[in-house]
């Protein structure tokens, strides 16, 4: 695998939303990601056809049954030389299956464990369900998602779970970095409650220095003022403004003829949003999305179309950059960040185990011929 973790080797012990997030990532650019996964279990997000799961590209898939003892010994070998290791169950689970930390960091003392939950490791939550909306709620940055009088509404599920995914990528980097300094792996314990805490940074940041004072949907970057706002057009679609700089924000009033309304001379002051936000509203529905792209996406407006993830996909600019790719037929988007001297391969598609290269691994562990059939016969891996 080209790209700047080419030479790493991580087993992703598979489950869903955060882990294989995080494993994309490091596959992406040029880690060898062996998936293990359980028979007869779903991994796929949302449900989706496993086959156009975007987060399954790039992998090497070996089933094995962890509830026996084989299968238990062969994820054990597999750590033995592994780099990392990803895993998303609730704690204890991995303990009771007899591959914890402890028992795969005294086999492997440089392994990196990672650990992807929704709780932590410890604390009154630790043991209990959840979903993304439930961390993100905990961790203090769903109350600023929504439209002011209204309720919270959770952005998706892009905070917790995938905000979660690439922390834990960025902390399964890290820890490789110094295990191959010291010579010593560790736990990395990943919450989605932490670390949806640790996306909302500015939301502290603003409370500190007292600019985050209104309730929901009535601050600068919650909807509530009129130059931070999505505008719905003529054609019933939407335009995402955002010239919050003063010399954007005189670009955006010449360009839409209201350099000399008085009513938008102090966008700093929320008492005046209101008015401006009603003015604008007319505005932006004079015109239809695609002239108001035409007017103002090349200028220092900071006004773009708001795009479907389909339409994402063509947008020039987006094309120019490759920022999207087609992979096994379905869109979706490319590698990122990139790298000027390592650049990362095209990603591949998901694909089904292949028997050869199954061999192959069992091979590099030291398995011979009759021992790799014997565990397919016996329906330990398959």
């Amino acid at each position: 695998m080209a790209g700047p973790l080419s030479g790493v080797t991580i087993v992703e012990i598979a489950s869903l939303g955060p882990g294989p997030f995080c494993a994309m990532m490091l596959a992406d650019h040029g880690a060898r990601v062996i998936r293990v996964e359980r028979r007869g279990a779903s991994y796929s997000s949302a449900g989706a056809d496993p086959d156009l799961d975007v987060m399954m590209r790039s992998r090497h898939r070996l089933t094995i049954d962890l509830k026996s003892a084989a299968g238990r010994r062969l994820a054990r070998d597999l750590c033995r030389g592994a780099d990392g290791l990803v895993e998303g169950f609730r704690p204890g689970v991995m303990e009771r299956l007899g591959l914890g930390p402890d028992d795969l960091i005294a086999a492997n003392p440089r392994l990196v464990y990672g650990r992807m939950t929704g709780w932590g490791q410890d604390g009154p939550l630790a043991r209990t369900p959840g979903h993304d909306i439930n961390y993100i709620a905990l961790g203090g940055v769903l109350d600023a998602f929504g439209r002011a009088g209204g309720k919270p509404t959770p952005p998706v599920n892009l905070i917790g779970d995938y905000g979660g995914g690439l922390t834990l990528a960025f902390g399964m980097v890290a820890g490789i970095l110094a295990a191959r300094r010291t010579g010593r792996g560790q736990v990395v314990d990943c919450a989605m409650v932490d670390s949806a805490a640790l996306l909302g940074s500015v939301l502290w940041t603003f409370a500190a220095q007292g600019n985050w004072t209104g309730p929901r949907g009535t601050n600068l970057f919650d909807t509530g003022a009129h130059h931070y706002d999505s505008y719905e057009c003529a054609d019933g679609r939407f335009v995402a403004v955002g010239p919050i700089e003063p010399q954007f924000y005189a670009t955006f009033r010449a360009l839409l003829g209201i350099a000399d309304d008085p009513d938008f001379d102090d966008p700093e002051n929320p008492a005046t949003w209101p008015i401006a936000k009603d003015k604008l509203t007319r505005i932006f529905a004079s015109r239809t999305r695609a002239e108001w792209a035409d007017l103002l996406e090349a200028t220092d407006a900071c006004v773009v179309p708001v795009l479907s993830p389909r339409e994402a996909g063509s947008h020039p600019h987006n094309v120019a950059r490759k920022s999207f790719v087609e992979v096994g037929g379905a869109l979706q988007p490319a590698p990122a960040p990139r790298f000027s001297a390592t650049a990362s391969a095209p990603p591949s598609p998901p694909r089904d185990q292949d028997a050869a290269e199954m061999r192959s691994l069992l091979d590099e562990l030291g398995y011979s011929a009759a021992e790799t059939e014997e565990l397919l016969a016996a329906g330990v891996i398959g």
